[in-house]
């Protein structure tokens, strides 16, 4: 069984046609129509380009890879399902493994819904794309509704989704003016400082797959920074505390063991995320 016309336009228009690599939300570089090195050759890297012509010649050899194991997965299904499932495992690799799998094939559709919207992390965090695309990917494999308004492009609340990375931006420092979803030159001109900021996106004002996933890593960075200064603050009170276990207090001495591990926990995590701490710091620098 093959992806249907549809099927394809549905997957090309949630992942979108990038011709310059990128990391994607989880930091897996990637490049065309969500081509990674997962899926075979080319191998995606900093600073590659292809044109559109490759991205949907390499997405018509990466697909049947996907298409099989699909078809393994789920047996003889009708082909809005087919296409919502490839859709799925082209996104996660994990279609034979999914529960929301057995569930469908079990005839349980409201636990084969209810396990499709568990996969909606990336990195260890929801990522608002995802929940929208399992949404989607759901209206299709249970409904039959291909959504024919352009996929990723065209969301039912487009001003919602601009709200979002409208909100990101404004978080991160390149303010772009009212968070009122409207696409306007303030922000136009808001995405292009981000970008200008950021080597591995091309500058075009296009709010892509690319500088989506870019958007959420930053604000995932600044997250972290978040956590990495509460560990100085625990430095600062272990500080404190270690006069009064001097004097030999023991609840002094169990506080000041609890925070050690805490200014250690810290210092590994920074050391962890110092290339995204770096990025951050760019990001913050131009703007």
């Amino acid at each position: 069984m093959r992806v249907s016309d549809r099927g394809l336009a549905f997957i090309a228009g949630h992942e979108g046609v990038v011709t310059r690599a990128y990391r994607d939300v989880a930091g897996v570089w990637t490049i065309g129509v969500g081509h990674t090195a997962a899926a075979g050759a080319p191998t995606p890297r900093a600073g590659m380009t292809i044109s559109r012509g490759e991205a949907l010649a390499i997405l018509s050899r990466d697909l049947p890879r996907y298409e099989r194991r699909v078809a393994a997965a789920l047996g003889n299904v009708r082909q809005h399902v087919f296409d919502g499932a490839t859709s799925f495992d082209f996104n996660t690799g994990a279609v034979h493994r999914a529960s929301w799998v057995a569930a469908f094939r079990a005839g349980d559709m409201a636990a084969a819904r209810l396990g499709l919207m568990k996969w909606v992390k990336a990195g260890g965090r929801t990522v608002k794309g995802l929940v929208r695309r399992r949404e989607a990917e759901g209206r299709l494999i249970f409904a039959g509704d291909y959504g024919d308004h352009g996929g990723a492009t065209g969301l039912p609340d487009a001003a919602a989704d601009v709200r979002a990375w409208q909100s990101q931006l404004a978080t991160i420092g390149f303010d772009p003016g009212p968070l009122d979803g409207i696409a306007g030159p303030r922000t136009r001109a808001a995405v292009l400082a981000y970008q200008r900021a950021h080597d591995d996106l091309v500058v075009d004002g296009i709010v892509g797959p690319a500088t989506r996933a870019s958007l959420a890593r930053d604000i995932a960075a600044r997250e972290r920074m978040r956590q990495v200064g509460g560990g100085a603050i625990a430095s600062v009170i272990l500080g404190g505390t270690a006069g009064a276990a001097a004097e030999g207090d023991p609840l002094a001495w169990a506080m000041l063991a609890a925070m050690a591990v805490l200014v250690l926990a810290g210092g590994i995590f920074a050391w962890r995320y110092r290339g995204e701490l770096r990025r951050f710091f760019r990001t913050i620098k131009g703007a």
